[in-house]
């Protein structure tokens, strides 16, 4: 299974966003994660949808963020891009009526739970100002 860096990634453009207070192209966020800047239209969306940050369009536009860093946590972030799967880990299912296997995914199951739990619990506690606070570039 293919890990997915969204929530990495977004972080990091939300960073630079703020460390620049300007609005950002998708162009200029596609050169900073090494991506396509179709692919930060398409996740930048996400976040707009929810509510953290805002587009204008022709010269002079971009992407923005609408609040603080402090009011964002990293749960919110989270839950903005779709609430991808925590763990790329999987339970077994190829043997649904074998007892050792239902066994082995009774125990992984408990454990990836609680192990999820906490680390969303923790994702709530961490505002994103808290993970930028770095001094950003002098430009």
């Amino acid at each position: 299974m293919r890990k997915d860096s969204r929530l990495s990634r977004v972080l990091h453009a939300l960073a630079h966003m703020s460390h620049l207070g300007r609005a950002v192209t998708s162009e200029e966020m596609g050169k900073m994660l090494n991506t396509n800047p179709v692919v930060v239209r398409r996740t930048m969306a996400l976040l707009k949808k929810a509510g953290y940050i805002t587009s204008v369009k022709g010269h002079n536009g971009g992407w923005s963020l609408i609040g603080e860093l402090s009011e964002i946590t990293l749960l919110d972030i989270h839950r903005a891009l779709g609430e991808p799967t925590i763990f790329t880990i999987g339970l077994s299912d190829e043997h649904t009526e074998c007892l050792i296997e239902k066994a082995i995914n009774e125990s992984l199951s408990g454990v990836m739970d609680e192990a999820q739990s906490l680390m969303l619990r923790r994702f709530g506690e961490i505002t994103l100002d808290l993970i930028a606070n770095i001094t950003p570039p002098s430009e």
